[in-house]
């Protein structure tokens, strides 16, 4: 049996078929240090472990739940948002708790692209904007973001784009993979670039409190719900990747769209998660404090690493990665395979986030600072394992 044709045009997620290759090299006994990914290794807020387990022993615990989650939770979202972007939101009506913000993103795709549409996509950027906007039969047209411009939209080249097909844009910020922030100017351009052409944006926030003392949303810009989506996810700013608990915001209207979607693709969240959620959301301010404390600790060993391979630091502003301009000459896949093969340290090659992702390397804050040590003192001492 032949798979779907829309399977020709996609690639196995890269860190899928990357980390085969780690873990082999793990299995075989070797000492590989994991700086290539993502994934917060901190533990989440204790009072969310609390309300998981204590929720456990509800008689309804086990039963299929609603699509649109508890209550509880949508209105400890719409506070969350309140509290920390000065956002307004309708609990019943203008918040849709997601499976991950990644779910987000195809359900949102399947919701209002069509095959023959096409969908702006950040160059560098999240590798999954594109593969989904193939799936669903769209078709993806790149807005390069340079380092000269912060790695902002360049509005006039933006303009002089055929945009008479497009009918999505995905926006990232604080932006990965370079740690980019957006300002509200910047926001609120977007709003009226969105409105004269027609275009829903969606701006993908998951990394709004990492190494950001201002977190900023989209949707604080007025009349940004007319419109604009946002995503956002406890994977990062609460150590809860592995929960999948995301959420999406704006107006009743494309929300109940995304609905529309949803409803056929699961049963709803798991009660107790959902609690232990709505506690995590509910945690003070010091929670963040004390995360960055230790993120801007292991960004500064990092750097000493990055200056050690010669290489520059670039943006990098929020957000847990570091964005590393290679030395002259150098290439983004060879320079990280040579790290990995001679020196066991994995990073992530620009490339895997676009064409403007060549010559550079990105460099996850996600490791602990005895693993940063092991690794400058493995580039330090040219020690090859």
């Amino acid at each position: 049996m032949k798979p779907a044709n829309r399977l020709q045009h996609i690639k196995e997620y890269y860190f899928a078929t990357k980390l085969r290759e780690v873990r082999a090299m793990v299995a075989a006994g070797k000492p590989v240090i994991n700086m290539g990914i993502g994934s917060p290794d901190g533990a989440p807020p204790q009072a969310a472990f609390k309300e998981l387990q204590r929720t456990l022993f509800e008689p309804n615990a086990h039963q299929y739940q609603s699509y649109k989650g508890l209550p509880q939770l949508r209105e400890a979202m719409a506070q969350y948002y309140a509290t920390y972007f000065n956002v307004n939101l309708q609990p019943d009506s203008e918040i849709q708790p997601l499976m991950g913000s990644k779910e987000g993103i195809t359900h949102i795709s399947l919701a209002f692209l069509n095959p023959g549409d096409q969908v702006l996509v950040p160059n560098p950027g999240y590798p999954t904007y594109t593969s989904v906007s193939k799936l669903v039969g769209a078709d993806p047209i790149f807005y390069t973001l340079k380092e000269a411009n912060n790695y902002l939209p360049d509005f006039e080249a933006l303009e002089q784009t055929d945009l008479t097909k497009v009918k999505l844009m995905w926006l990232n910020y604080p932006h990965m993979p370079t740690g980019a922030l957006a300002t509200k100017t910047v926001f609120k351009k977007l709003i009226a670039f969105a409105k004269t052409h027609d275009i829903l944006v969606v701006n993908d926030n998951p990394y709004s409190h990492i190494l950001n003392n201002e977190p900023l949303s989209i949707l604080s810009v007025q009349g940004a719900k007319e419109v604009a989506l946002e995503l956002n996810s406890l994977s990062k700013s609460f150590n809860m990747a592995g929960w999948r608990v995301g959420m999406l915001s704006g107006s009743s209207e494309y929300i109940n769209h995304v609905m529309k979607v949803k409803t056929q693709m699961d049963s709803g969240m798991f009660l107790p998660l959902q609690m232990g959620v709505v506690q995590a959301l509910r945690t003070n301010h010091s929670w963040f404090t004390s995360l960055n404390n230790v993120y801007a600790e292991r960004k500064q060993l990092l750097l000493k690493l990055v200056d050690l391979l010669n290489c520059e630091v670039v943006a990098s502003k929020a957000g847990m990665f570091v964005w590393a301009k290679l030395p002259k000459g150098e290439t983004s896949e060879a320079f990280i395979d040579h790290l990995l093969q001679k020196h066991h340290i994995f990073v992530a090659p620009g490339t895997i986030f676009g064409s403007q992702g060549e010559g550079f390397i990105r460099f996850s804050l996600c490791v602990t600072k005895e693993h940063i040590k092991e690794s400058i003192n493995r580039i330090k001492h040219q020690v090859v394992i």
